[in-house]
């Protein structure tokens, strides 16, 4: 594209009336949302499956090895993540954030629809779980882009005043994801036999990544990319450069994320980011060792305010961190340093936590061992937060 082009676009984009504008901006959100959605609906999918994914796939006396051996795929898939990140980054920062992102959806969802057609062990032997293994690597290569890109789409498109808000909606369908494929697992667990749910049944959540992957790339095509890409690519080219109860506890923790998460996007707007992340850190220290040993309770009541104070602090957390990430790194190499950055942090924290945890109870046989780790990982992110800058009323072009 010219840059007479572009400058024209520019022009035209700033003579439409308003609603035009919004409504653009309405597109990218729905868009952002559901790509998004996509991936954390896999996420919980396999995690809440992850039983019934151990008997079709690791058949073994030991029910333990057969879940460390799932969740070592699941963590052995985060492994690609980084490279994923800096592939995806490079190829949304100077190819556009358009092209990258209905790429990495088309590959995302193709993968996980991909793992709802796999022959299990019994059919095919070994080559069911190698198979599961280089799906889920598919799966979180093309995935490494989808958080960072949806939050930079939308911050990029999203009015410099309310870019806080805006951005929220990325976690907030986060949490929408977990809590839709934590609920049709516990659906279909109530109203199948395990036989069916071995056989066919833990395959609809993947199944379902199909078709949502299509709506999500139809949306995207029918987008331009951001104003502030097309203006960057503008200066350059003058320049000449190119359990029930806790079923339950866990849900309502997830609806309150939901609503919690957009007004802690509005409080990032008012007091700016930095401040916001610290306080989760040192909340995050005090609170999780007393949360732990509060769930172990199992009451009902002590639980679900627990799971609501944790939400409450987490949210803290996600409502912040898009725009935060979208705000560090310049326009040129947003996208890269966005999703090489928290992928990275996916791969070394995220996808081992269930594997981590698993194994720390069963090394130290305590349950309130993952909690003293989650300490110690929110202790150094309280030390980067510190060392930290606030950009949070800056324009993004004169990051």
């Amino acid at each position: 594209m010219s840059s007479a082009t572009i400058t024209t676009s520019a022009r035209l984009m700033n003579s439409t009336p308003q609603t035009e504008e919004q409504a653009v901006v309405r597109k990218v959100a729905v868009s952002s949302f559901l790509g998004n959605f996509i991936e954390w609906f896999d996420y919980a999918s396999y995690s809440y499956f992850a039983t019934t994914i151990a008997l079709a796939f690791f058949p073994t006396d030991n029910h333990t090895v057969a879940m460390l051996q799932t969740f070592g795929v699941f963590a052995l898939s985060f492994i690609l993540r980084p490279i994923g990140a800096l592939f995806w980054g490079s190829y949304g920062d100077k190819k556009g954030r358009k092209a990258a992102l209905a790429h990495s959806i088309m590959f995302m969802s193709g993968a996980s629809f991909l793992i709802g057609c796999l022959p299990s062990y019994s059919v095919i032997g070994v080559g069911a779980p190698i198979l599961l293994l280089l799906l889920r690597m598919v799966q979180g290569f093309s995935a490494s882009g989808e958080y960072a890109g949806a939050a930079t789409f939308l911050g990029e498109y999203a009015p410099t005043s309310k870019r806080g808000i805006y951005c929220s909606l990325i976690p907030a369908s986060t949490a929408i994801g977990l809590l839709a494929g934590s609920t049709l697992a516990t659906l279909m667990a109530a109203n199948m036999n395990s036989s069916a749910m071995v056989g066919w049944g833990w395959r609809v959540p993947f199944l379902l990544a199909g078709p949502l992957g299509l709506i999500v790339l139809y949306i995207r095509a029918k987008l331009a990319d951001s104003p502030v890409y097309q203006s960057m690519n503008d200066a350059l080219e003058s320049k000449g450069a190119a359990s029930a109860d806790g079923q339950i506890a866990a849900k309502s923790g997830m609806f309150a994320y939901v609503f919690m998460v957009f007004g802690i996007g509005h409080i990032s707007d008012k007091f700016g980011r930095k401040k916001v992340l610290i306080g989760a850190c040192v909340a995050f220290i005090v609170l999780t060792v007393p949360a732990f040993l509060i769930l172990n309770t199992s009451q009902f009541w002590p639980v679900l305010l627990v799971e609501l104070a944790m939400c409450a602090t987490l949210t803290a957390n996600d409502g912040t961190l898009s725009s935060y990430l979208t705000e560090t790194f310049p326009t040129s190499v947003r996208f890269t340093g966005f999703a090489f950055s928290f992928n990275l942090a996916n791969a070394i924290f995220g996808g081992t936590a269930s594997f981590i945890a698993t194994g720390l109870i069963a090394l130290t046989g305590s349950s309130i061992a993952p909690a003293w780790y989650m300490v110690g990982v929110a202790a150094i992110a309280l030390v980067a937060m510190i060392l930290s800058h606030e950009n949070t009323d800056k324009d993004l072009n004169h990051i």
